[in-house]
C-alpha cells in the first residue's frame, strides 16, 4: 500500500510540475560551460542550490543526471518525482548516510554519469556550500559546474532553503559559472576555502539575477 502511494504521489508531482512550466521561458547564460563536456563525453557535477531545485529539475529533465536523494522520511517522494523526469537516483547525502551515498556517486560517475548535488542540503544550514560535493568531485576527479537561477517573478517558500516555485508566464535565467576542478592532494583546510568561495560566488549570482529580494541567499543565516 505505501509503494502504491509512493508511486501515486510521484505521477501526481510530475503532472503538477509539468503544468507549472507550459508558460513559462527560459533564458540560459554561459551553457557552454557544461555542454563542452557533454560534446566531449566527459561527464561533470552540477552544484545547485537546494530551494533551486524545481526549475533546474525542470530544465534538466530526461537528460540521465544522476542526483543524491536524502534517507529522510520525504526522500522516497522526491525520489519518485524526479526518476519520472528522468534522473537516476542515489539515497543518501554527503553528511547522514555519507558512506552509502558517495559510494553510490562513485559508481555512477564510473559508468558515465553526470551528477547532481546540493551543496547546502539537505537540512542546510541556506546558502553556505558544505564540503561534500568536493569531496565528490576529488573521489571522482569530475569538474564541478555550479549553476544559479534567477526567477523575479516567484514565490518563495517559508522553508529553510527558502524553495523557489516560479510564477505561470514567468521569465527564468538559468546562469552557469566556470567549471571547477578539484586536486586529489587537496587537503582538508583547500576543500573548507574552495567551498566558501565557490558558495560565495553562487550567492552573488543568485542577488544578481533576482534584484530586489531580500535574503536570497542567507549565507549561514535561514
Amino acid at each position: 500500500m505505501s509503494d502504491l502511494k509512493f508511486e501515486t504521489a510521484g505521477v501526481l508531482g510530475t503532472g503538477i510540475v509539468a503544468g507549472l512550466f507550459l508558460t513559462t521561458r527560459v533564458h540560459r547564460v554561459r551553457p557552454d560551460y557544461y555542454e563542452r563536456f557533454r560534446d566531449e563525453g566527459s561527464p561533470f557535477i552540477f552544484v545547485l542550490w537546494h530551494g533551486h531545485l524545481l526549475p533546474l529539475m525542470h530544465y534538466h529533465r530526461r537528460e540521465g543526471i544522476v542526483v543524491l536523494v536524502s534517507e529522510h522520511a520525504d526522500g522516497e517522494y522526491i525520489t519518485r518525482v524526479i526518476e519520472r523526469n528522468g534522473f537516476g537516483t542515489v539515497r543518501g547525502s554527503t553528511t547522514r548516510g555519507a558512506i552509502k551515498g558517495l559510494k553510490g556517486l562513485v559508481r555512477a560517475a564510473r559508468a558515465g554519469k553526470d551528477l547532481g548535488l546540493t551543496p547546502d542540503g539537505p537540512q542546510g544550514p541556506r546558502g553556505v556550500f558544505k564540503p561534500g560535493a568536493l569531496l565528490v568531485a576529488q573521489l571522482t576527479g569530475l569538474p564541478l559546474v555550479p549553476m544559479s537561477v534567477g526567477v523575479p517573478s516567484g514565490w518563495r517558500m517559508r522553508s529553510w532553503d527558502g524553495f523557489v516555485v516560479p510564477r505561470p508566464f514567468s521569465r527564468i535565467t538559468i546562469e552557469y559559472l566556470p567549471p571547477i576542478f578539484v586536486s586529489r592532494d587537496a587537503t582538508r583546510e583547500e576543500l573548507a576555502d574552495m567551498a566558501a568561495a565557490i558558495g560565495k560566488d553562487l550567492n552573488d549570482v543568485e542577488r544578481r539575477l533576482n534584484p530586489g529580494r531580500d535574503e536570497v541567499a542567507g549565507e549561514g543565516t535561514e
